[in-house]
């Protein structure tokens, strides 16, 4: 048998999202053999280590390459490199990151379905993966013709930050839903509207990225966050790293791994339309969806003529009431297919349609795909995950 390849794992263990990275990599090992891997602790953005630059006898690196520096030191090696960060904006090596569109449509429409009309973005001008995120969210926000201000405080300590952030709220039109480029800033947009005694989410609601569970849970109120994939992302930069270790061409190339959805918490759970009875039918939709309610349903649990329903329904949020509820059904739809390996007759009963047949045809008009290639396109590297207990977020 030919001897394992030896592989260095230049990843931090500090965050979810590189704690996920790292389950890829270990799932397309466990699928295929051959490594050994080289993982020592180390924070993100930390130099790359001596033991490496001076003469390993490894055969590749998977990395988070933070900046030029590491950049350069690691192109030194002559080992071949794939990328795990999109810190830098010029492409060094091939890389895998998270979709900023996908990223970006999400928490769009995540915000757009509670009823918010004025949208803003808190990033981080210092990294490439930030300033990239803000422009595609702002590119979701305007394609739904809406308007959406970007702002991000100058770097420095973390009271100043947020002291910068509460200054830049009141100045924005209220209700308004922000998008934080990562959860950490999306913890500090919540200090900065209790800084600015601004209402969480009645006045601001606040969605973060990267969906760091205890970080999330953490927050005052708890944040929603975008969910990426990052053990599929992990499992493609194994994939890469070993066709280049074999001597097969790897493009240096940008590879964009989709996100899964979102998790919702108290951070965005309002409807934020002006109108109460409106309002109400938002929470009723986004409670019941999953179970097959129906607009007929939902008007016996808040009594109103159907065609004031209907009139004031698409006033406010552009759609009819059946087409909202249609998305949201599709929308849990999507997250169990991603999300679980529960076979799609499972998942049309738990999403309230009787057959799974009917599910398939209705979600191949919606998404343009059968969901068992909608499952195999976002597919986790093999890794089916759990949902957590308790009622399904929408």
């Amino acid at each position: 048998m030919p001897a394992p390849r030896k592989v260095a794992l230049l990843i931090e263990t500090s965050n979810s999202y590189a704690r996920e990275l790292l389950q890829g990599v270990q799932a397309w090992v466990r699928e295929n053999g051959g490594w050994t891997i080289r993982l020592t602790e180390q924070g993100r953005g930390a130099a790359v280590p001596a033991w490496l630059r001076s003469g390993w006898d490894g055969h590749g690196v998977i990395a988070r390459v933070e900046s030029p520096g590491i950049a350069r030191r690691l192109r030194a090696t002559g080992l071949p490199v794939i990328d795990v960060s999109a810190a830098l904006p010029r492409l060094v090596f091939p890389r895998v990151a998270t979709e900023a569109a996908g990223v970006a449509g999400l928490a769009a429409d995540h915000l757009a379905q509670r009823g918010f009309a004025s949208f803003a973005y808190c990033g981080d001008r210092r990294y490439h993966w930030a300033r990239r995120r803000g422009e595609a969210f702002a590119a979701a926000v305007r394609k739904s013709g809406g308007t959406c201000s970007l702002y991000s405080p100058e770097p420095g300590a973390v009271d100043d930050e947020i002291g910068a952030i509460a200054r830049w709220l009141p100045t924005l039109p209220r209700p308004v839903g922000v998008l934080a480029c990562l959860d950490g800033r999306g913890q500090q947009v919540l200090a900065a509207c209790r800084q600015a005694g601004l209402r969480v989410p009645d006045q601001v609601a606040v969605i973060g990225v990267h969906n760091d569970e205890l970080l999330c849970e953490l927050c005052d109120p708890p944040l929603s966050s975008v969910i990426p994939n990052a053990r599929r992302a992990g499992h493609e930069a194994a994939a890469l790293l070993a066709r280049a270790m074999r001597g097969r061409s790897v493009p240096v190339a940008l590879h964009e791994i989709p996100p899964l959805g979102v998790a919702a918490r108290q951070s965005t759970d309002l409807r934020a339309v002006g109108d109460a009875k409106i309002a109400e039918v938002l929470r009723v939709m986004h409670e019941r969806a999953a179970s097959g309610v129906n607009v007929a349903d939902v008007l016996r649990a808040v009594p109103m003529a159907r065609t004031a329903l209907e009139r004031r329904f698409k006033a406010l949020l552009g759609v009819a009431p059946h087409a909202h509820l249609r998305r949201l059904r599709m929308e849990r739809v999507r997250e169990l297919l991603v999300r679980t390996s529960l076979p799609v007759g499972e998942i049309a009963a738990a999403t309230g349609f009787e057959h799974a047949e009917y599910l398939s045809a209705m979600f191949r008009r919606e998404c343009g795909l059968t969901p068992r290639d909608y499952r195999a396109r976002h597919a986790a590297g093999g890794i089916a995950i759990a949902l957590p207990p308790g009622p399904a977020a929408t």
